[in-house]
């Protein structure tokens, strides 16, 4: 029997990478002998996290539009042409049974070289709002994969299978593991506990309201886990220093993310479509507090697929400064809000996403296991 072969692209942003490797591991777990390609854009950060992640990596030299009038603008016309070739002279090579684009500029070139040869594409959609690169690729994919109902407004309704986002494995059950968090983070029992992600870089409005507000947590006596990302870490620790016996902890990154849900009873977060994902996975009430520094604002449009539907908070980033503190503290003290919120969020968890878009490539592929 032929040997499978499957390419894969997606990058730029972590939220883009993580779902390509979810899916890839999942399909080698499925048909361990397959042969895995990725595909993304040179300079950008797939080009470290996919080998990492024990997969071998092609850069094509793709770039983005830029939202300004810049010489980068004038040469995009030339990098295009440049990826489509290399990405057809890849193709010819490995000759793949399917591709699968999980969003970001390099999937816009592979999957047309791809599609433009009869191969069957596969799209992931994270967001509530689709990214324009594979809004522009749907015409020519076999199968769209989403996580949000209503989709049908950017992509043609029968090419559309709803499967959620693939997400972290160890966040299966994390509730069992309250014990073993509560000592890892050596926090109180008897209190209770904010947990602020703002992603891997941080988030700077969230950031900054937290630390003006620290000394309202600890005057409602709650338990803080914060992570700060990389630039803001130092001015967090100057600002904890001094609530340190109050458990009031600063990290610039949190390394069992798994342990750090188990023990939080409410979560602040950035509106990304991977987190949002994890949160209802977990079920857990959540403040979200969308960046307002992404392409077509849509981290607003996925928290607001949660807030239609009683699921989660909204706090506006230019109002995070006033008002998120407050907001925090109204709900970690109101646990029928948060029973409300637990039960309508987990409404919206899909599990074992990355099983079911796999199965999807296979069947693609003609590929019966």
């Amino acid at each position: 029997m032929k040997k499978l072969k499957v390419i894969l692209s997606g990058g730029g942003t972590g939220g883009h990478i993580f779902p390509a490797v979810s899916i890839a591991n999942e399909l080698k777990k499925l048909v361990p002998d397959i042969e895995i390609l990725f595909v993304g854009a040179l300079g950008k950060m797939e080009m470290e996290k996919v080998p990492l992640a024990g997969y071998q990596i092609i850069g094509v030299p793709i770039a983005g539009l830029q939202r300004k009038l810049t010489l980068a603008n004038l040469k995009l016309p030339f990098l295009i042409i440049q990826s489509l070739l290399k990405t057809r002279k890849i193709i010819k090579e490995f000759q793949p049974d399917v591709v699968v684009g999980t969003g970001g500029y390099a999937s816009g070139p592979l999957l047309r070289a791809a599609t433009s040869k009869g191969i069957p594409a596969l799209l992931q959609e994270q967001n509530s709002y689709a990214g324009i690169t594979n809004k522009l690729l749907s015409k020519k994919a076999s199968k769209i994969c989403v996580a949000y109902e209503g989709m049908e407004k950017f992509f043609p309704k029968e090419k559309i299978i709803l499967t959620g986002n693939p997400v972290r494995q160890d966040l299966k059950d994390v509730r069992s593991k309250r014990e073993e968090a509560l000592s890892f983070f050596k926090l109180d029992p008897s209190k209770k506990t904010i947990l602020v992600i703002g992603g891997s870089l941080g988030a700077k409005t969230i950031n900054e309201a937290l630390g003006v507000g620290l000394q309202k947590l600890v005057e409602n006596d709650i338990q803080l886990i914060w992570q700060t990302g990389k630039g803001y870490y130092q001015t967090a620790k100057d600002q904890t220093k001094s609530f340190s016996k109050n458990n009031i902890n600063a990290l610039d990154f949190i390394s069992r993310m798994d342990l750090a849900y188990a023990v939080s009873d409410i979560v602040i977060s950035r509106a990304g479509a991977s987190s949002v994902s994890e949160l209802c996975n977990i079920g857990i009430p959540c403040i979200l507090v969308p960046s307002p520094n992404v392409a077509e604002d849509h981290q607003t449009k996925n928290a607001m697929a949660l807030v239609n539907k009683e699921a989660a908070v909204l706090v506006k980033d230019a109002e995070a400064r006033q008002t998120l503190i407050q907001a925090a503290i109204e709900l970690i003290t109101n646990e029928q809000r948060q029973v409300a919120l637990t039960n309508n969020i987990s409404k919206m968890a899909f599990f074992d996403s990355a099983n079911v878009i796999a199965t999807e490539v296979l069947k693609l592929a003609n590929y019966t296991l």
